[in-house]
């Protein structure tokens, strides 16, 4: 079974959607004992920094998911599930962030010609060899959107990047932690690639 964590974000209906077209039994929920017994947790998301570690820990979900990264749980972040997994945002001055992953979300930068936010489809250059980027080639497009980005303390755990007025840290693996600022559940036929060799780990 895979969990999907419910903490009142957008986009938590879509994930599901394409789990189950990759034949999962999918659960949507904030159960405590549902989250620990589930084979793979996803923290997916749109929404304000802010207001979203307001509701994890609300929802009693900040320990439960520090406690599935610790178990070994494969665990996957998306959009706003990436930016939470890091220990703040420049969206959200003196929240604290899940601080499960080193590094910062910052405001993508004023650039001439370019829009904020960020919305549409990008190339990836991989890194590091990623376990989601399996059977993907180099350049390979994805959908985005968001304000803010990843700039990961560690680079060694950065498994894609892309541009957009900076480069983005637009993936990360650490262990049993993977995330994406992308989507791969918008990202057409490379995205339903990235959530099966999630699902493969």
């Amino acid at each position: 079974m895979i969990a999907i964590l419910d903490y009142d974000a957008g986009n938590i209906k879509s994930v599901e959607k394409a789990m189950q077209l990759l034949g999962q039994e999918v659960t949507i929920t904030r159960d405590r004992e549902t989250i620990l017994g589930a084979r793979k947790v996803i923290l997916p998301g749109v929404g304000a920094f802010g207001d979203a570690m307001g509701k994890i820990r609300q929802y009693g979900l900040y320990d439960v998911i520090h406690e599935v990264v610790d178990r070994g749980t494969p665990f996957l972040g998306i959009c706003l599930g990436l930016q939470l997994l890091f220990e703040r945002s420049d969206e959200s001055p003196g929240v604290e962030g899940l601080g499960i992953l080193k590094g910062e979300i910052r405001r993508i930068p004023e650039t001439p010609g370019l829009k904020i936010p960020h919305m549409g489809w990008n190339s990836l250059e991989f890194r590091n060899d990623g376990r989601l980027f399996w059977d993907l080639p180099q350049k390979s497009y994805v959908y985005f959107v968001h304000s803010y980005y990843l700039k990961a303390a560690d680079e060694g755990i950065v498994t894609a990047v892309t541009e957009y007025g900076t480069q983005i840290h637009a993936s990360v693996e650490q262990g049993n932690v993977f995330a994406c600022q992308f989507h791969p559940e918008k990202s057409s036929d490379v995205g339903i690639q990235i959530l099966r060799n999630f699902l493969s780990i």
